[in-house]
């Protein structure tokens, strides 16, 4: 199957050369070409250029883009959208002045979450997150990471982390899977939270190696939930396994988190809100993505993440959804991207390498996808009628998505 997307207004983020990430001062800029051309042969990107250098020759499809732009599917590095029930009336206790000690006690919070997930059947769970994932392709995601984590027993985390791999047979999206057996503690372990992070170790994590459904580890490593000792054993159990770290880190205090990621040669710590000096000085140099998640963030009224500073300091930073009934419950990226420019002052340029090549990088995909580049999966969208690319981030509250395409097929 080949098909030509033709007079696009504008072709964004080309790369002749493929790169992993984007850099510090480097985030401020995208390449495009006006009035463009693109090919897909079959799920991959086999050209592109303007259209005046478009060669006559037989295509099975043509798209005629005038007016509109194309750019590549955004990647969402952080999710946790296979969950049961919605979690709004603990939303109206936070308008009503509960802190998260006192809605938990009244079981709720995370605690909520896994209960339900604990009742929920394979099926339930499958359905309602093809929903959220069908829906999240209207907004323009191409890639998705999973977590677990709203289980809490070795049986309910490991229905989840099956659930995804059922979602990543049958979706056209790109999923990465990852165990967050460490996302709280339960209430029969608090107070002896050694013998939870035991159960991770000794069950969860060999469990969900024998069946192959985990790409990633994840803990929560911050204050009220686990610390950095915690965290290095289940980090180190999970590397037996092939299971690349990832970090819940700093989201309520300097935590020590990002340190421990920067060790472990984590492929990112997310959420970051207390990142000092330290910690950005940590993060040079090493291999691990910054990670920020603005709905969280916004959703919680919470402080948030340096990341202007991260940049100035030459550090890549990627902004992901953070996917979730209790704190961010909106895999709109196309929302991230407004966040990122309104919140965290970052330009549209900035906005979107954060959320296409360095969120890609986040979840180790960007060698296949977060860019228009030769031979990466033909994973894009083509914008509605827009004025400029700036218009992305501006227009926080319409959809720009005319038409999505995931593996070179029209959605």
């Amino acid at each position: 199957m080949k098909t030509l997307i033709k007079n696009i207004k504008s072709l964004l983020q080309v790369e002749e050369t493929p790169r992993a990430k984007v850099c510090g001062a480097d985030m401020a800029h995208i390449n495009h070409i006006e009035n463009a051309y693109l090919i897909v042969e079959d799920d991959k990107i086999a050209a592109f250029g303007p259209m005046a250098e478009l060669k006559e020759q037989c295509f099975d499809k043509e798209v005629d883009a005038t007016g509109r732009m194309v750019l590549p599917s955004f990647c969402d590095s952080h999710t946790h959208l296979v969950y049961a029930g919605s979690r709004e009336i603990e939303y109206i206790d936070k308008i009503r002045g509960l802190s998260y000690d006192e809605i938990a006690k009244r079981g709720g919070g995370i605690l909520n979450s896994a209960k339900r997930v604990q009742e929920a059947s394979e099926e339930q769970l499958y359905d309602d997150a093809m929903a959220r994932l069908e829906q999240i392709i209207r907004f323009g995601t191409g890639a998705v990471e999973i977590k677990s984590g709203y289980g809490m027993t070795p049986e309910a985390e490991l229905k989840m982390l099956r659930v995804i791999r059922r979602l990543r047979e049958t979706s056209p999206l790109t999923i990465k899977s990852t165990l967050l057996g460490a996302h709280g503690i339960p209430m029969e372990y608090r107070g002896c939270q050694e013998k939870f992070v035991d159960l991770v170790i000794g069950r969860m994590i060999p469990q969900a190696a024998d069946e192959g459904l985990a790409d990633f580890i994840d803990v929560f490593c911050d204050a009220g939930f686990f610390t950095v000792e915690d965290t290095e054993r289940m980090l180190e159990a999970g590397a037996k396994y092939g299971m690349r770290p990832k970090i819940h880190a700093n989201e309520m205090a300097c935590s020590g988190g990002i340190q421990c990621a920067v060790k472990y040669n984590a492929l990112s710590c997310d959420h970051l809100e207390y990142t000092g000096d330290a910690e950005i000085e940590c993060l040079k140099g090493s291999c691990t993505m910054p990670t920020v998640l603005p709905g969280a963030a916004f959703f919680l009224n919470m402080e948030h993440a340096p990341v202007r500073k991260m940049m100035e300091a030459g550090l890549p930073v990627a902004m992901a959804s953070d996917y979730n009934p209790g704190s961010s419950p909106s895999g709109n990226m196309q929302l991230v991207l407004s966040f990122a420019c309104v919140n965290y002052r970052m330009l549209p340029e900035e906005a979107i390498n954060a959320t296409t090549i360095n969120s890609g990088y986040a979840m180790d995909v960007s060698d296949i996808l977060g860019s228009i580049a030769v031979g990466k999966k033909a994973n894009f969208y083509l914008t509605t009628e827009i004025p400029t690319y700036e218009y992305l981030p501006y227009a926080y509250g319409e959809n720009k998505v005319y038409k999505a395409f995931l593996n070179g097929k029209e959605m």
